[in-house]
């Protein structure tokens, strides 16, 4: 390709509306340019960077057995209605209607439609196992688009879906694509990791998050420093801790006006944060309230919760609803004579003197002890959210660190969350009718491009890995008035292109300056500068744009070796 006839608007200053490295520099690179908030076009140098993020994808799913098909955006009402996500979903799910009146929404996901597919064409589980996938753009109406491509509401997503007659067999799927996943990841030459997740609003009982680990990562993850595990800051598994010893004292209450939160009434009374019951109250989806216990130094995971309390959502009760529970305003809630569903993190298992709400208006209670005061109806299990430091749950050695990332892929066992919804059955061994079980398998193919920028690049521009960049090789001629130059220029520019190479020749009449900048802005990996005094002693400089490392090679050597570099 010619830089004159490509459409690469490059920029020299940050859009006013980026903070990442990735919006910034997607912008400027001429990559991306915004439609409407959340909503991007991708103009020829992104568009084939998302051609390769593909490719890579395309070739390691056939290469697993899956089959590619193609489903609709705009999806039927009747079907999320049928899995019951219809109203679950939220304002997220992008609702409209056709001129006769009949409700669809565009499509965030396709779990519904891809089951429509198999419950009407598979019978026997003869026909089983299928692992469907489709490349499709996707639609997520969110509340705050930012980020550029990382957190956008149209965007270019892999799904996959396979397809079961025993568990066993999905759960060995799963893991058969947890390795696949791995390899794409490789493969875009990306640092990552691949932790254990929440499934959200997929649903499911098993998941891994796969991360690009990066600064500007908006997930924390958390990593032993002396084995494998790994998970999601929400989803790690705490060591519990023993409650902090206390001599055993009788109840009594405390006038504590105004003082609401947890610093406050510790600095009040002069007591420690981890002597005091964080109450916390939910609502499900149901409208039942869920009640959850922490101690006062730890962060309660809302995850946790709701596996525990078998919620599909959970949303943090307002004023009105904690009043209405416990009698007092928000501030003032404890669990002595609380009603209702109450969970509680095994770091309250056995504590004694501690202090909570007392359920009453400028009112909190001390000398609190389990068993004697609260824990009769509460279920105790993991709620806290890890933090750095911990020991891990896992090994029992080594401490957990926490480290940014930005979520790529992710790998669901569904079960038969949606084939017992929408009836999708096939007939066993025996003859009888039997509940398909499922597995999903997403992967951001825009996220993929951005995350690549936010974890390579440098205050020049992007440094693509080798796999995703637009093209492997760039030709700048210094100068094209010097007829030498230019020739020497083209004779390389139509060898890289006969041996297979994409390469890009800039061959604009500008300043070289300009077009090193842009070059370095743009990251393609491999760099040749062709000036006439090089050209005096028959070389080419070649610049690596990954560690700035410069070399001079023979210019009738010069095809050969960027060949080898960019196979």
């Amino acid at each position: 390709m010619r830089f004159t006839s490509l459409l690469a608007p490059t920029l020299k200053d940050d859009p006013a509306d980026a903070e990442t490295a990735s919006h910034k520099l997607l912008v400027r690179a001429g990559m991306i340019r915004q439609v409407a908030r959340g909503i991007y076009d991708f103009l020829p140098l992104g568009l084939r960077v998302l051609r390769r993020v593909e490719a890579i994808v395309r070739q390691e799913l056939d290469a697993a057995g899956c089959q590619e098909i193609l489903m609709p955006l705009v999806c039927p009402a009747e079907l999320w209605q049928e899995s019951g996500r219809w109203d679950l979903y939220g304002k997220e799910l992008l609702r409209l209607r056709d001129r006769q009146d009949r409700e669809f929404c565009l499509g965030p996901t396709h779990e519904e439609v891809v089951t429509d597919i198999v419950r009407r064409d598979i019978r026997s589980y003869r026909d089983l196992p299928k692992n469907l996938y489709q490349i499709q753009t996707k639609f997520r109406d969110e509340i705050r688009p930012r980020f550029g491509l990382m957190r956008g509401r149209e965007f270019l997503m892999k799904d996959g879906y396979s397809f079961h007659v025993a568990r066993a067999d999905a759960e060995r799927e799963y893991h058969h694509m947890y390795e696949v996943y791995g390899r794409i990841f490789d493969r875009c030459g990306l640092t990552f990791r691949a932790v254990e997740a929440d499934t959200g609003a997929i649903g499911g009982s098993l998941s891994h998050e796969f991360q690009v680990l990066a600064e500007s990562g908006e997930d924390a993850i958390v990593a032993c420093n002396r084995c494998t595990y790994a998970a999601n800051i929400e989803k790690a598994e705490g060591v519990v801790d023993s409650a902090p010893s206390a001599t055993s004292r009788a109840r009594e209450s405390v006038h504590t006006p105004d003082q609401r939160t947890i610093e406050d009434v510790a600095r009040f009374l002069g007591l420690p944060e981890s002597a005091f019951i964080k109450t916390l109250l939910f609502v499900r989806e149901d409208g039942l309230p869920v009640v959850a216990l922490v101690r006062g130094d730890h962060s309660l995971s809302e995850a946790k919760l709701r596996a525990a309390s078998g919620a599909a959502t959970l949303a943090l009760a307002d004023a009105e609803t904690v009043e209405r529970l416990t009698g007092a305003p928000v501030g003032f809630a404890g669990p002595v004579g609380l009603e209702g569903r109450i969970f509680a993190d095994h770091a309250l298992h056995g504590i004694r003197g501690a202090a909570c709400g007392a359920n009453r208006a400028d009112t909190h209670l001390v000398g609190i002890e389990h068993g004697r005061d609260f824990g009769g109806d509460t279920t105790f299990v993991d709620l806290r959210q890890a933090v750095a430091g911990d020991g891990c749950a896992r090994c029992g050695e080594g401490k957990y660190g926490i480290h940014r990332g930005i979520e790529v892929g992710q790998v669901f066992y569904l079960g038969t969350k949606y084939s017992a919804a929408m009836g999708a059955t096939v007939l066993d061994a025996a003859g009888q009718a039997c509940l398909i079980e499922m597995g999903c398998y997403g992967i951001g193919i825009s996220r993929t491009m951005a995350a690549a920028v936010e974890q390579s690049h440098d205050q020049n521009g992007i440094i693509w890995p080798k796999a995703l960049a637009p093209f492997a090789v760039e030709i700048v001629p210094v100068s094209m008035r010097d007829e030498a130059v230019c020739a020497a220029a083209d004779a390389l520019y139509h060898d890289l292109r006969a041996a297979g190479v994409d390469t890009l020749i800039d061959d604009r009449d500008d300043r070289p300056g300009v077009k090193f900048k842009d070059a370095d802005l743009i990251g393609i990996p491999l760099r040749v500068t062709i000036g006439s005094k090089g050209l005096e002693r028959g070389v080419v400089e070649l610049r690596h744009r990954h560690d700035g490392a410069v070399e001079d090679i023979p210019l009738a050597a010069a095809a050969a070796r960027l060949r080898e570099l960019a196979a």
